[in-house]
């Protein structure tokens, strides 16, 4: 059977294919009579399956994470793509391509080994250094961390989505560091990529991406704290307050109690990298949700339930959606005068509304960075 990938589906395709179960819900319609949801994927995408006839008998025939093989018919329903599945089977894991159901980094992970290496070479503070080369020499570990996502469902949901934000964060903190006076560069770039460590443990990625119960029993904070405590416990007199301020940095990344932060930010370094944190995960989601729709030929992106809004995406050819030009306003004649009450210069728009309130946030609340 030939892989038909969720973003090349449209509406009114009849669709064979195999995609992998990343869940599945027993609902009752309005008439009494039971329906079926399944949420499809592969590495392309996801999908929203309906299965309208003998819903429990098919229920039963299998189970979140296995792979089936369905026949179904494409459609539109309030503004999003579904499939509406006429008949379905299991399909053995051994008659699959792994590699065709879960999405990866866009950046080959060696390119951005590479780059890590090269992070933990400019460290100057021995301490630091020292510590992230235990982290380095630890396979098990960089096996882990060099394929796991950086959330379940709102950024960086790919293999290597971890490691990909870790250093993203990373250069956005080069960037910044020459801005301001005084920042501890080096805690800063270590912060950034270990903020998120608890991640490997947190969560399971064979199949479709969930929370391990380690992840969901203590979270990722927590686990990771653990983590770096293990690691400083390693290196003989590795200075107790330099340890503490890291460990604060990971305990307090999420910014406030409400967003899952155990503390809030109490230094400069830990200010920064909750504030380059949450934005690099905020443009992430954005663009990703964004880039489910460009072949629909729509302006507007469907809803985001988590944002609570649409994103314009605009139309212009060979211009990404998420980044949208402005256009250079029109030149003036200055041998004309100007309409009365209208200027020549072009409004600038008030940026106070696009910036993420960090109170009364229905995604603030739910994110997972």
């Amino acid at each position: 059977m030939t892989k038909i990938f969720i973003h090349d589906i449209h509406e009114r395709d009849l669709v064979t294919s195999v995609f992998l179960v990343k869940d599945k819900i027993t609902a009752m319609a309005k008439n009494g009579k039971p329906y079926l949801t399944i949420r499809l994927m592969d590495k392309s995408g996801e999908i929203e399956g309906r299965v309208w006839d003998n819903a429990d008998e098919v229920a039963a025939s299998f189970d979140k994470d296995d792979f089936i093989a369905i026949r179904a018919k494409a459609s539109v329903y309030l503004g999003k793509m579904q499939l509406i599945i006429a008949q379905l089977k299991r399909v053995p894991d051994a008659e699959v391509n792994l590699a065709d159901f879960l999405p990866e980094a866009t950046r080959p992970v060696e390119e951005m080994c590479a780059e890590f290496d090269l992070l933990l070479e400019s460290i100057d503070n021995p301490w630091l250094r020292r510590l992230m080369a235990l982290f380095r020499e630890d396979e098990p570990f960089m096996a882990l961390y060099r394929t796991a996502p950086a959330a379940k469902g709102m950024h960086h949901v790919y293999l290597g989505g971890l490691l990909e934000h870790s250093l993203s964060v990373a250069s956005l903190v080069e960037r910044i560091v020459p801005q301001y006076e005084h920042l501890n560069r080096d805690l800063l770039i270590v912060g950034a990529l270990l903020h998120d460590v608890g991640k490997v443990r947190e969560m399971t990625y064979a199949r479709a991406f969930d929370y391990t119960d380690e992840g969901k029993l203590l979270g990722h904070i927590t686990i990771g704290v653990e983590m770096v405590h293990e690691k400083i416990t390693q290196i003989d007199g590795f200075p107790g307050e330099l340890g503490m301020l890291l460990k604060h940095m990971l305990l307090s990344h999420h910014g406030q109690y409400e967003f899952g932060s155990p503390k809030r930010p109490k230094t400069i370094e830990a200010t920064v990298l909750n504030y380059l944190d949450d934005m690099d995960s905020k443009i992430n989601g954005i663009r990703t949700h964004i880039n489910k729709e460009l072949d629909n030929g729509a302006r507007w992106t469907a809803y985001h339930r988590l944002y609570d809004r649409y994103f314009y995406r605009g139309e212009e050819e060979g211009v990404a959606p998420a980044l949208v030009q402005a256009q250079a306003p029109p030149v003036v004649n200055a041998s004309e005068p100007e309409l009365p009450g209208i200027s020549s210069r072009p409004a600038v728009p008030d940026r106070r509304e696009a910036r993420p309130s960090f109170q009364n946030n229905p995604f603030a609340v739910l994110m997972e960075k």
